[in-house]
């Protein structure tokens, strides 16, 4: 672990406060992992208060070359948030204040750690929706997911969070605070840096302020659960709702894997016994379309052979489900201790073949490969569980399989997790030499001494 200088130390008390300074042991092991569990502590954390106060620390490091990493709610799958050569964590959880909310432009105002889920309920008061919706909506926040540009169940109908981003303050490596777009819905003087900086994963600049986009709360919604037998029904199913051209507001499968563990972690089924696969399928709108489009979808389910279909009838039921569904993650690790989880996305139409090749990845592997996610958009979450430690090896050989079939198949190896730094050294898979140039080229141009979250998206940091 480098040692910073007590002068340093000192100089950062002097511009955060000494009380939001943090050395203790626990803390840097704390801020140096995420929900991934791996990474390396840090040696110093401090909780800024305001951008100014960033821009003097980011100046500071970037004067002295200390490593700076970025972090919001913890809650990322692939490192991007923690520390890889100790260095400061600057934790954002203060600035957790919605600044506005403007009816009149349909927007809000806000700080990087308002959590997903409060601003929705705040807008949602409003009659105003913010789509967005990862499943850890409850503890991710915002500027986490600009940083790396968050989908959810919802994105197949919405799309995902650059779509909603229309200005951004941010403070640069260098100390310089920069105010990217505006609250103008069409803005097309000079490069667009605002999309640019939108899933950049915290290696370019330090957010401080986001204006996101909102729309008119949708006035119904219809939620159903479908039941099948196996996975290949159910993605039936999913290819028969496409082709009514039905775009619901979300299309979630589940694998009889998944469907177990969660039983197991919740204590209760959310299927019939006997079921394969499920999908949960919810629609919005208006109350005429939204009766007439679950209509279509329960008939795509039937023709699909689907073997039961159980409309919410209420919100309590409708809630019920979606709770479970957020819930997966974590149920999988019923199934084994260590969980490698992999977010790939194909186009819709080749998600038949993304499974295919699962099933031979699982049989060939050994290991058990649970599967769930947003079929409608080919976006599913591919979970390979490894009973021992001593099998990772063998565990990351069937990672780069699938990674390599996923390319094959047009996809992409992250659809909403990004790369940090557990996926860097499969980034050549997906993107040639030049591209990746170019990218460190641009990183260089906003953090020439390299200080900014260090290691994370290119394989030679």
């Amino acid at each position: 672990m480098a040692q910073l200088s007590s002068a340093f130390i000192e100089r950062v008390a002097g511009i955060a406060g000494g009380p939001f300074v943090l050395r203790d042991r626990s803390a840097l092991e704390t801020y140096g992992a995420d929900a991934l569990k791996l990474g390396h502590p840090a040696d110093l954390v401090v909780l800024p208060g305001n951008t100014e106060e960033i821009s003097q620390i980011a100046a500071l490091c970037n004067q002295d070359r200390v490593p700076l990493v970025v972090r919001g709610g913890g809650t990322g799958y692939t490192g991007g948030a923690v520390p890889l050569r100790g260095g400061l964590v600057l934790s954002l959880e203060r600035m957790n204040r919605i600044l506005e909310i403007d009816e009149l432009n349909l927007l809000a105002r806000v700080q990087p750690n308002v959590i997903t889920g409060e601003l929705q309920d705040a807008v949602e008061r409003l009659g105003l929706f913010y789509p967005p919706d990862p499943a850890s909506l409850r503890q991710s926040a915002i500027g986490g997911n600009v940083a790396e540009c968050a989908g959810g169940p919802r994105a197949f109908k919405y799309g995902t969070t650059k779509r909603y981003v229309l200005a951004l303050e941010a403070v640069l490596p260098t100390g310089e605070i920069i105010k990217t777009g505006s609250k103008a819905v069409k803005n097309v003087v000079g490069y667009d840096l605002t999309q640019l900086l939108v899933g950049s994963e915290g290696t370019l600049a330090i957010i401080t302020e986001i204006t996101l986009r909102l729309i008119p709360k949708p006035a119904a919604r219809a939620t159903l659960l479908a039941e099948f037998r196996s996975i290949d029904a159910a993605v039936g199913g999913v290819t028969r709702l496409i082709q009514l051209k039905v775009v619901p507001a979300a299309i979630e499968l589940i694998d009889r894997d998944s469907l177990t563990a969660l039983a197991e972690h919740a204590g209760t089924s959310m299927v019939s016994p006997g079921t394969g696969a499920a999908v949960l399928i919810e629609v919005d709108g208006t109350p005429d379309g939204v009766e007439e489009e679950i209509g279509l979808v329960d008939k795509a389910c039937r023709g699909a052979a689907a073997i039961a279909i159980r409309h919410a009838g209420s919100e309590v039921e409708r809630e019920a489900l979606w709770h479970l569904r957020r819930e997966l993650s974590v149920a999988l690790r019923k199934i084994a201790p260590v969980k490698i989880n992999n977010d790939v996305v194909v186009p819709r139409g080749r998600v038949p073949e993304l499974f295919r090749l699962v099933d031979v990845i699982r049989r060939e592997s050994g290991f058990p490969i649970a599967c769930f996610g947003h079929a409608g958009d080919g976006n599913i979450h591919v979970n390979i569980m490894v009973p021992q430690e001593a099998e990772m090896a063998r565990a990351r050989d069937a990672e780069r399989r699938l990674f390599e079939g996923v390319v094959a198949l047009e996809g992409s190896i992250s659809g909403e997790h990004g790369i940090g730094f557990t996926k860097s050294s499969y980034l050549s898979l997906e993107l040639s030499p030049d591209e990746i140039a170019l990218m460190k080229r641009v990183k260089s141009a906003f953090d020439p001494q390299g200080i900014l979250n260090p290691g994370k998206i290119f394989p030679d940091g």
